[in-house]
């Protein structure tokens, strides 16, 4: 029999020796009494919430909301030739929406995580998927003439994701632990690349269902708004470092000390930095890979310059499918190799990140190689480079995760994506199309030049993620010694602090620690 807290009884519940409170809490059987009564419906309706707030429930819904946060972020990347038509635009200011889009996404990520150690998590995430979704639909209303007021709004866009990026991951780190961690993490972040591969198919898919690409814009929110509600009835609200025996534990009153505890902290800091690599690449990629390679088929004469109302979206669509796959497989190899690896080493986690980085830069250079006489060739080399670039996403998540304390992941995660953002994407997109700019005014405009320019510029990014290998490379160097030191002080805050007693004495009474 289950009883709830007001005294009503459920039926269908199992006849054990066990209460069920609505916060969750158990108890010791209570005997039928006569003073119980049906449950109300709307008391049903709360009881069965409870049963199903599971771990793996809320991670599934996370897990889905981080593939809505992506795609939501990749679909204008999507129909950025048409975006580009539209608005009249030169490649450096059509770089501007992400630029923007990350600025403000990083600038808030800060503030999330300092709210996410301290208050209710799954409130902040519902409020922000539902805040990105209304933007993101108001956005496919803009006209022409008001270029800047689309670039404001994925700047608002930003913000929302941005609470989500900095708070999802901790509550999927205080419902689960070690293996089990790693292995939902991995399903956590395989949305990035899904996500991103799914909104370029989104896009390019609606505009030309609707032959429009405002259309591409008025999908991904109404499901952003489901998922915000799902959040509300079904994510559970872990106490913070519940996995890790620490609950009851509060987070630092003081960010200075906790900021003060992360800049000490080498492993996360190398780490950091070396993911700053990825976004740098990933977000350059994003954006123009699809643009560089319909410009190498108009320069084989195999397809038009985009002149009509809808441009063509092959290019995306593949570009989209790829990133699917490799981020799948680059997620499960990643994985797996970790695994595999620990039992070699117990610096694995940056050492598979730091050899994944430096086998991926090798065949990124070799897209700008074959691409002028080969599409499938580039599309072959883009395949295994990203699949190895994605390899390292879980594993620096789960770096951070074994090197900072529960109580301060929130923050820290915050300040990573901060890093990653303000020396990556927020660069990238707006530099790689300001190095193609100038390199175009450069000689006389013609299609080739176009191609070419684009291809120089983004031959940067190769360059980066060997920069990239070597940070982690320079983790591997700290991360035992950082490793045991989280240890060492997550056991001393799992210790119950010293009790008060109070001793009656003659001159009255005395309170001394246990």
């Amino acid at each position: 029999m289950c009883v709830e807290s007001d005294g009503c009884e459920i039926e269908g519940c199992s006849s054990s020796d066990e209460v069920r409170t609505l916060s969750g809490s158990m108890s010791p059987g209570l005997m039928p009494s006569p003073d119980l009564h049906p449950c109300k419906p709307g008391q049903k309706f709360r009881a069965a919430l409870l049963r199903c707030r599971s771990p793996a429930a809320a991670a599934g819904i996370l897990s889905f909301g981080n593939v809505l946060n992506y795609m939501d972020r990749y679909t204008v990347a999507g129909v950025l030739l048409d975006i580009q038509r539209h608005y009249d635009v030169t490649d450096s200011n059509l770089g501007l929406l992400q630029t923007v889009f990350i600025c403000s996404f990083m600038v808030a990520a800060p503030i999330f995580g300092y709210l996410g150690d301290r208050f209710n998590r799954k409130v902040i995430l519902s409020c922000g998927i539902f805040f990105w979704s209304i933007v993101t639909l108001s956005s496919s209303f803009i006209s022409k003439e008001y270029y800047w007021l689309f670039v404001l709004s994925r700047g608002l866009v930003g913000i929302g994701e941005s609470s989500y990026t900095s708070i999802s991951p901790t509550i999927i780190g205080d419902l689960y632990t070690n293996n089990s961690r790693t292995m939902m993490l991995s399903i956590f972040y395989l949305a990035i690349p899904l996500g991103s591969g799914l909104g370029y198919i989104l896009g390019s898919g609606a505009k030309e269902a609707a032959e429009d690409w405002h259309c591409a814009l008025r999908v991904s929110p109404f499901l952003g708004i489901t998922v915000s509600a799902l959040i509300l009835l079904f994510v559970p609200e872990p106490k913070r470092g519940s996995a890790d025996q620490m609950e009851g534990r509060k987070a630092s009153p003081s960010w200075i000390s906790d900021m003060k505890a992360l800049a000490k902290n080498r492993s996360y800091v190398f780490s950091s930095v070396a993911s700053a690599t990825v976004t740098f690449a990933v977000g350059a990629f994003g954006m123009y890979i699809p643009i560089y390679l319909f410009r190498a088929q108009v320069v084989q004469k195999e397809v038009e310059a985009c002149t009509s109302k809808v441009c063509s979206s092959k290019d995306s669509l593949i570009f989209g499918a790829i990133t699917c796959v490799t981020g799948l497989l680059g997620v499960v190899i990643g994985a797996a190799t970790t695994r595999f690896c620990r039992r070699k080493t117990e610096r694995a986690d940056p050492l598979v990140c730091a050899v994944s980085m430096l086998g991926s830069a090798i065949f990124i250079c070799l897209i700008f190689v074959v691409a002028k006489n080969s599409i499938t060739g580039a599309y072959v080399c883009i395949f295994i480079g990203e699949t190895l670039l994605f390899m390292n996403w879980v594993i620096t998540a789960d770096i951070l995760m074994f090197v900072v304390i529960p109580t301060r992941r929130a923050t820290a995660i915050a300040f990573q994506t901060f890093i990653s953002h303000v020396l990556g994407d927020a660069i990238s997109p707006y530099l790689i199309g300001l190095i193609s700019d100038e390199l175009q005014q450069s000689y006389a405009s013609s299609e080739l030049w176009k191609f070419l320019s684009l291809g120089y510029a983004l031959m940067l990014c190769p360059f980066i993620i060997v920069l990239g290998g070597m940070f982690f490379l320079a983790t591997a160097l700290f991360f035992l010694d950082d490793k045991e030191k989280a240890e060492q002080l997550k056991k001393l805050m799992q210790q119950p602090p010293p009790s008060s007693v109070k001793v009656i004495s003659r001159r009255g009474p005395i309170c001394t620690d246990v």
